[in-house]
């Protein structure tokens, strides 16, 4: 079964930035299309960023756009997402998952943007 491992999120203040990770298990990855999602607190789960299986297309949910950017390594079956320009508003729990969500979640990486 394929298994997510999301990592690099922290406590950083406004503006600042950081570099998500997801590992993934198994021999699945290369062909799908990946995503990135959130949650905040009291909030329901939403996506933020997607990538073509060759990384060919990317696109955006609306309140990332310009200031974050999502990109994999297939050789290692990684996606990435940099966080750029960051806000409170992004505080959340960010996870990767396939853009049908048909993976087990994984843990997530928490992301607390604080002065």
């Amino acid at each position: 079964q394929v298994q997510l491992v999301e990592s690099g999120g922290g406590l950083v203040q406004p503006g600042g930035s950081l570099r998500l990770s997801c590992a993934a298990s198994g021999d699945v990855f290369s062909i799908k299309t990946m995503a990135w999602y959130r949650q905040a607190p009291g909030k329901e789960r939403e996506w933020v960023a997607f990538i073509t299986s060759g990384g060919g297309l990317t696109n955006y949910a609306d309140s990332v756009k310009g200031r974050f950017a999502i990109s994999r390594d297939n050789t290692k079956n990684t996606v990435y997402l940099q966080l750029n320009s960051l806000k409170a508003d992004d505080t959340a729990v960010y996870y990767c998952n396939t853009w049908g969500r048909d993976i087990p979640w994984g843990q997530g990486t928490q992301v607390t943007v604080s002065p």
